[in-house]
């Protein structure tokens, strides 16, 4: 049982949402991990590993650090999850530091912790690996210095925060136990931390010093300031050697190259980087490689690469290999930049989600590899002018954000498969899954068009793909309902002119293109004729029916393979409505807040539901009831079923992710129950990067828990289960041996010949003595042998010539006994050769007694009769009948023992035979009333 410490944060959090514990999972959907995050605005830091060739990148998102390979990208590993943000990161040969809610976390192989590093009173914001030390700067201003193996304080050095407030710290090569520190006022103090003396004061600039950067010359570092300022400073002479400024704002990174060329890589906090050339002291190139802040640079050593990270959830690894000595980006790792506000599942296998958010992307998550994650591109207006432009220019064709889009597999390698609605435009836009990029369609029907497309009264609210990949079905919030080919963009068909009089809020088509439902704010339902009464490409002027609902609809979502409609309504009700019958089939209350999105299971068995006051909810819809509800800590705005019913995807207000929840009913036992809807819903924790969801204190615990605590947190709880050998006596019970264990015993002879040498074996050269081994799979020898007796007598008694094995003695001494449990325990140790072996040396002629033999019927007797070990009692029986049966009938008292176990064997046997019959007659009575 791990014990959770509340420490300082539950005092500041609300004591009605601390009132109850995030908890793992819901009775149905188990978290599992989170997708998209790549970066966030804690610098990322480097490490080289000799063994694989390869530098690693540790980049921080949020809570947990992941760990890639600067190679391809690769993720190799995510930490645990910390006690709060983490705010600064570090890494030396051995371990990567962490910081966290005042801590300081040592990890081995990014995974496993080996320290932690306890007594700051704020939260550290610099790190410093130093030797067999670590320095630690935190935000009251103190540096400890802490020893890396004993976890003690070294040193702690307090600073006046109105003197001297520490913003940057490095090590200069070759300057032993020293540091140069930076500061908010400007200057720079060289510390002696053996001694702990200041050795210098430097003044050179009165800015924020925001980052110091150790230069490949000796004495030399460049010092980055708040104003854009970069000084190259010799330390030893207090000299500035050159500066230069950076006009885009202050210098947030910099990085010297050390492959030959003598660069100074500078980034800026516009999402620009410079490269400075020191010999000629001028600009050599510039290149915007973010769209927020830049907070990493690092050249990479003996590389000409340079890696990047910033707060837009991004990594890229730019390469100078351009004539004029500028960079290219090489590679990159990226996710949304602004929340996803639609996520689908698409295809069939269950591995691929599309997702688009408020950044205007498209983007492609695997639930495989995120090496196979992929972006289509940012929606434009004018593609080609958008390619022309220069990088360092506004795009001003840029799109809205992406509200809905609508996807389907058919006709996915011919043309677009995907169509696109943008918030408070006209235009939709269509994207290919295939070609992995926007399409070349805005579809506009004619009646908004003029001269200059500037005509914004009516906007896109709602869209659907028809299953045959044809045709795209537009609602606006005009009424009108469009019908347009996506191939070519033509429009093909209106319903209705127009077909309602407020807003369309959904729309939805069968399998066969037969009907079309179209929904609005009205609270009118209609249902449409697919095509015209002439062709396809006609108009539909009236609906087959309508239906009146109470209120308003808000939003619609449909599972065509069994022609269901969910219509969640602005009361926050859903109503499930059947496509042919064309009536309501099922009304679900108990949403306080407006719905966000509407899911169905693939089985359509259930309906899940997602609104904005933070709760998700699961109907069954055979039996009308709740059965899971559950409060995240974010709105759910979001949510799709995967395919194979595995997973559920959900997106949630002000998050970058896409988060994952396992469905617990695939692999476990779950009992689904009624909840009352208006009942409280229990808070569980979001999924993290983890998949494992490993908390930090799961490691911490044997690390922090001392007497004192035990006593506090009371009586640890044993929580380890063994699961006995029985269940219970009226219970059948299987050995669990390996099947290869007893089937096996019945073939024996067949395996014999197939695997008999083609060339007999060849006796050894010579065999000085051999030493009495004991039978069984262990090589074990018998070390008892000739113990009994006296060593000099030359005398053995008549006992000892009998050629019983051990086995056969083991049963002949349950005749006094009737102990079976040892000879039991001791037969199933053997392995099929020898247990064959043994069954058959229990007959006289094979160097046993009938006394064994019949010993042997009372054992498989009892094995029968204790209900344990029912397959091995089943094989042993067999071995022996085939074995000795024709000569058990001469000797009365095997007979009478041979009929008593036949009575226990039928009466088992008779047991399994009517569960096993009754199972499969239920199972084929359930799949003939499926069918």
């Amino acid at each position: 049982m791990t014990h959770l410490r509340t420490e300082e944060k539950a005092e500041s959090e609300e004591p009605a949402e601390r009132a109850s514990v995030f908890k793992e999972s819901s009775c149905i959907f188990r978290r599992n991990r989170a997708l998209g995050y790549v970066s966030n605005q804690v610098p990322a830091v480097t490490r080289y590993i000799q063994r694989r060739r390869d530098t690693l990148l540790i980049t921080c998102i949020g809570r947990s650090f992941q760990v890639y390979t600067a190679n391809h990208f690769r993720l190799l590993h995510v930490s645990g999850l910390h006690p709060d943000e983490i705010t600064a990161l570090a890494t030396d040969r051995l371990h990567t530091y962490s910081a966290s809610n005042k801590c300081i976390y040592a990890w081995r192989a990014g995974k496993h912790i080996r320290h932690i590093y306890r007594g700051h009173q704020k939260d550290v914001h610099l790190l410093l690996p130093f030797g067999s030390n670590l320095i630690a700067i935190d935000r009251d201003n103190v540096l400890k210095v802490w020893n890396i193996p004993t976890e003690d304080v070294y040193l702690e050095v307090p600073f006046r925060t109105e003197e001297f407030q520490i913003t940057a710290v490095t090590h200069p090569p070759t300057y032993i136990n020293k540091i140069v520190l930076g500061s908010q006022q400007g200057q720079l103090k060289i510390l002696n931390i053996k001694k702990n003396s200041v050795v210098c004061t430097l003044s050179h600039h009165e800015s924020r010093i925001t980052c110091i950067e150790p230069s490949p010359a000796l004495d030399v570092v460049a010092v980055g300031h708040g104003d854009g300022t970069i000084i190259l400073l010799n330390l030893k002479f207090d000299e500035v050697l050159m500066s230069f400024q950076q006009d885009w704002g202050q210098v947030t990174s910099l990085s010297f190259r050390t492959d030959g060329p003598p660069i100074l890589v500078s980034a800026c906090s516009n999402g620009y980087m410079a490269f400075w050339n020191l010999e000629e002291r001028k600009l050599a190139g510039q290149l915007q490689a973010h769209e927020e802040p830049v907070t990493t640079a690092i050249c990479l050593p003996s590389e000409p690469v340079v890696f990047t990270t910033s707060p837009d959830n991004s990594m890229k690894m730019f390469v100078f290999d351009m004539p004029d000595g500028g960079a290219r980006q090489l590679r990159i790792r990226e996710g949304h930049t602004k929340p996803p506000l639609c996520i689908r599942y698409h295809g069939s296998s269950g591995v691929s989600i599309l997702s688009s958010g408020e950044d205007s992307t498209m983007r492609v998550f695997s639930t495989i590899s995120e090496s196979l994650n992929k972006s289509m591109g940012r929606a434009t207006y004018n593609q080609k002018a958008t390619k022309k432009k220069n990088r360092f220019q506004y795009d001003k064709f840029g799109m809205p954000p992406i509200l809905e889009f609508t996807s389907d597999i058919a006709r996915e390698k011919e043309w677009d498969n995907i169509a696109a609605i943008h918030a408070g435009v006209i235009q939709t836009t269509t994207w290919s899954f295939d070609k992995n990029r926007m399409g070349e369609h805005r579809l506009v029907p004619q009646q908004f068009q003029n001269s200059n497309r500037t005509n914004f009264q009516s906007e896109t609210t709602c869209i659907v793909l028809s299953h045959c990949g044809n045709f795209v079905i537009i609602g606006y919030s005009s009424g009108d309902i469009e019908r347009f080919n996506i191939q070519s963009g033509i429009h093909r068909a209106s319903y209705g002119s127009p077909g309602h009089k407020m807003a369309v809020r959904g729309l939805a088509t069968d399998n066969l293109n037969q009907t079309v439902i179209s929904g609005c704010s009205e609270g009118l339902l209609k249902f449409w004729s697919f095509k015209g009464i002439n062709s396809f490409n006609s108009s539909v002027d009236k609906p087959l029916a309508v239906l009146r609902l109470a209120d308003g609809i808000a939003l619609m979502r449909q599972h065509r393979e069994s022609s269901m409609v969910a219509i969640g309504l602005e009361t926050f009700k859903v109503f499930v409505v059947d496509m042919h019958t064309r009536v309501i089939v099922r009304k679900f209350v108990g949403h306080t807040a407006k719905l966000n999105d509407l899911a169905f299971s693939p089985d359509s068995r259930w309906l899940i539901t997602a609104a904005m006051d933070s709760t998700i909810k699961v109907w069954d819809i055979p039996s009308s009831y709740m059965v899971d509800h559950f409060r995240v800590e974010t709105p759910c705005v979001s949510l799709s079923m995967s395919p194979n019913g595995d997973f559920l995807a959900t997106a949630h207000v002000g998050l970058l992710g896409i988060y994952l929840w396992a469905n617990k009913t695939l692999f476990n036992q779950v009992s689904l129950r009624s909840i009352d809807p208006l009942e409280a819903a229990p808070y569980v924790g979001l999924p993290t990067n983890v998949c494992d969801a490993m908390e930090l204190e799961d490691g911490m615990q044997e690390l922090e828990i001392d007497e004192e605590d035990e006593t506090k947190l009371g009586e640890l709880i044993d929580a380890k289960y063994i699961t006995p050998i029985q269940l219970s006596e009226d219970l059948i019970t299987l050995s669990g041996l390996a099947a290869s264990r007893w089937q096996n015993l019945l073939d024996l002879e067949l395996i014999k010949q197939r695997n008999k040498p083609k060339a007999p074996p060849k006796a050894p050269k010579q065999a000085p003595f051999f030493l009495p081994t004991v039978s069984g799979l262990e090589l074990r020898f018998d070390v008892q042998n000739g113990q009994t007796e006296e060593a000099n007598s030359r005398i053995r008694k008549a006992s000892t010539l009998n050629n019983l094995t051990a086995f056969g003695q083991l049963l002949e001494e349950t005749s006094d006994t009737q102990e079976f449990a040892p000879a039991v325990a001791h037969l199933t140790q053997l392995g099929p050769s020898m247990v064959d072996f043994e069954i058959k040396s229990l007959h006289p002629e094979a160097g046993g007694t009938l006394l064994a033999m019949l010993q042997f019927l009372k054992l498989v007797e009892f094995m029968f009769a204790t209900n344990r070990n029912f397959e091995l009692a089943q094989s042993y029986l067999s071995v022996f009948l085939r074995s000795h049966g024709l000569g058990l009938t001469d000797t009365p008292e095997l007979v009478k023992a041979l009929r008593s176990v036949s009575l226990k064997q039928q009466e088992s046997w008779q047991r399994v035979e009517e569960k096993l019959i009754y199972g499969t007659g239920v199972v084929a009575a359930l799949r003939n009333f499926a069918h």
